[in-house]
């Protein structure tokens, strides 16, 4: 490993790396990155014991840190979710491969035939905390794209995330592709983080996926351009013509099935009509653990509601709390969203679908859902095979981030010997 003195110079060598192998891959053919792919997954299911015993080095230093429980709960493998992985990359090689393909094409009146196609953005630096699987599906993701990939996952995951890269490397040595296509900085040193956002010259987009912190830094000190998403404030929002079951249900899995995700619900807003079912929907909330704050209509079906503050409102837990607010109709419930959300995931929960259209046309979310579960905000629950994030800006992508949204274009025009007058 680099000494800290060293950094500038390693993340340079990196980025020369990536360069180099991006201008391979932008015409890689498609068998040998599917076949780097399966490969890995290969030997992800191969290295099973061996990437769970680096990733007990990583628990332990995640306990000794204080990591929260969600926190941990991201940061833990086992062969469940190693498989998980292994599938994931599976996936992503069954993907149509988007390079090369014409988006759009026509002829002008003067004869040109001009098309648009897809090609590889080039080199894709991807920098994230805890969640060790990211290594996987970020490198998959871009490989599949044709992209390079300078990966800086985050110190907590460093083992894990190692032996996960092995895999990879493995995967792309026998498709006879660069091992340099993907790479893993192999620093916990934040001064790491602080080079990739000045590699204007080697690295064309950045994608920052951890928490709040990370992100704002990211943000305001990147000189190259970004995919973010900021912060999952997630609401489910329950009408007065909703189901009941319905509505328990998905309030139940929007919430508790993985309290650490950015899809997780944050906010249950309900309609004051829909009070009457309010009190199932707690008392199964706080038996399933969950710590419940609301307004003034919330602690009065049940005492053992928290009082909301002004806070919770704008609060991503990423834990097993939840904020409740009575709302007075569509309107009110929209108004709350626009303010307090964070354009990352919303759904309705309701019969009428004249509300429930209102509700997709007005949310201004990259992810709005009718009567289903926010936990859905997903791209491999999409169909993408897996994504590198959730974008919730409004340039280029939006929305979960997949094989196609790490692609951009470019415009080919043929010609018989036309002049512009």
């Amino acid at each position: 490993m680099k000494t800290i003195d060293d950094i500038p110079a390693l993340m340079n060598g990196i980025g020369v790396a990536a360069k180099e192998a991006a201008s391979t891959l932008m015409t890689a053919p498609t068998k040998s990155k599917n076949l780097a792919l399966q490969e890995a997954a290969t030997a992800l299911r191969r290295d099973q014991r061996r990437i769970i015993a680096e990733n007990a080095k990583d628990m332990d230093f995640g306990y000794a840190k204080g990591l929260s429980s969600a926190m941990l709960d991201r940061l833990v493998l086992n062969e469940e979710r190693i498989e998980g992985m292994a599938s994931g990359l599976d996936d992503v090689a069954e993907l149509p491969d988007p390079v090369g393909t014409v988006m759009q094409a026509w002829e002008r009146p003067n004869g040109l035939k001009i098309e648009r196609r897809r090609v590889p953005l080039g080199v894709i630096g991807v920098i994230y905390e805890s969640r060790p699987n990211v290594t996987a599906d970020a490198g998959a993701l871009c490989l599949k794209a044709g992209n390079a990939a300078i990966l800086r996952g985050g110190s907590e995951s460093f083992h894990s995330s190692a032996a996960i890269m092995d895999a990879l490397n493995f995967g792309l040595a026998t498709a006879g592709l660069p091992i340099q296509a993907i790479q893993l900085v192999p620093t916990r040193d934040r001064a790491a983080v602080g080079e990739m956002l000045t590699m204007t010259d080697s690295i064309d987009v950045i994608v920052p996926r951890g928490g709040k912190s990370l992100v704002e830094r990211v943000s305001t000190e990147s000189q190259v351009p970004l995919f973010k998403h900021l912060e999952g404030i997630c609401h489910t929002y329950v009408t007065e013509t909703a189901n009941p079951t319905m509505a328990l249900n998905l309030v139940i899995n929007a919430k508790m099935r993985r309290t650490g995700i950015c899809g997780a619900t944050e906010t249950l807003l309900i309609d004051e009509g829909a009070l009457p079912i309010l009190p199932l929907i707690v008392n199964e909330l706080i038996s399933a653990g969950c710590e419940v704050r609301g307004d003034a209509h919330a602690q009065a079906v049940d005492n053992r509601v928290i009082q909301a503050q002004q806070k919770d409102w704008d609060t991503e837990y990423l834990d097993s709390i939840i904020s409740v607010k009575t709302v007075k109709g569509i309107d009110d419930a929209l108004r709350h969203i626009a303010k307090h959300g964070s354009q990352h995931t919303d759904s309705i929960i309701t019969s009428n679908t004249a509300l429930a259209e209102k509700f997709l046309n007005v949310v201004d979310s990259a992810i709005v859902m009718v009567n289903t579960s926010t936990q859905f905000a997903d791209g491999g629950e999409f169909g993408m095979g897996a994504e590198i994030g959730i974008s919730t800006g409004k340039m280029h992508a939006r929305g979960p981030v997949g094989v196609e949204q790490l692609t951009s274009m470019k415009y080919v025009v043929r010609g018989t010997g036309q002049c512009r007058t």
